[in-house]
């Protein structure tokens, strides 16, 4: 895909509208493209902007009062002191302006990290559907499926029997995410497929976030020292379910 595709796919990725295909492509263009990259930033501020109700911002006090008509008192002061207050003024919008920036710059990184492990995430679910794919092991058993990882991961991930939840476990394999060894759980949901993704990072805690990429629902958060991303075309509500079953 070259940039003149992704530009005129990239407003129908952000309203949901291309298939899983597709929607990898772009993913994996983005990740390698920063002006595509920033373009898809650019537009998804925006419409994220204009969801919002509540983007006014009322002004510091301070600066309101610089921008006052001057009352006989006021105008008596000297003027250094008004010229003083519009300096501070514009330095604390500066300040601001600085901040805000640096706080874009680091959403936009941390959207680029996630859009590619979501990407990643995907890539993998499908072609764990493919014939013997799926599982390495293949077991109900947690007690199975957790002594099997032994050895082949650096880390020990964690396995839960989810049967009692509607969610019955399948087996396990070892996959690879951004270049690292992964543990991917796989579950059941009548005759859908959940792939539960885990391995180890810095952050301790990060919140639950969902995602829906050509049809694919993704469920990605941290806890306890381990990054988790379940993937399935299972409705959005069922697949909260089986998270909230595993994360309890």
């Amino acid at each position: 895909m070259n940039c003149n595709d992704a530009a005129l796919l990239i407003h129908a990725y952000l309203d949901n509208e291309l298939d899983a295909v597709q929607s990898l492509e772009l993913t994996r263009h983005m990740v390698g493209c920063e002006a595509c990259s920033a373009y898809y930033q650019r537009h998804a501020r925006l419409k994220s902007a204009l969801a919002n109700g509540q983007t006014y911002r009322r002004a510091p006090a301070h600066i309101r009062m610089s921008f006052a008509p001057e009352n006989p008192v006021q105008a008596s002061r000297p003027r250094r002191r008004s010229l003083m207050s519009l300096a501070q003024a514009a330095a604390l919008v500066g300040f601001m302006l600085f901040g805000a920036s640096a706080l874009v710059y680091g959403i936009h990184q941390r959207n680029i990290v996630s859009t590619a492990i979501v990407g990643e995430a995907i890539s993998s679910h499908l072609r764990s559907m493919q014939a013997q794919h799926l599982v390495d092991v293949v077991s109900t058993d947690q007690h199975t499926v957790k002594p099997w990882f032994d050895g082949k991961l650096d880390f020990s991930p964690q396995v839960k029997d989810l049967a009692a939840d509607g969610f019955p476990l399948a087996g396990g394999r070892l996959d690879v995410l951004q270049g690292r060894s992964v543990a991917a759980l796989v579950y059941h949901r009548r005759l859908h497929v959940i792939n539960l993704y885990q391995w180890p990072t810095d952050i301790d805690s990060a919140p639950q976030a969902t995602t829906n990429f050509g049809g694919y629902n993704v469920v990605r958060w941290s806890a306890n020292g381990m990054s988790y991303v379940a993937v399935s075309n299972v409705p959005p509500d069922v697949l909260a379910l089986f998270v909230r079953a595993f994360r309890e």
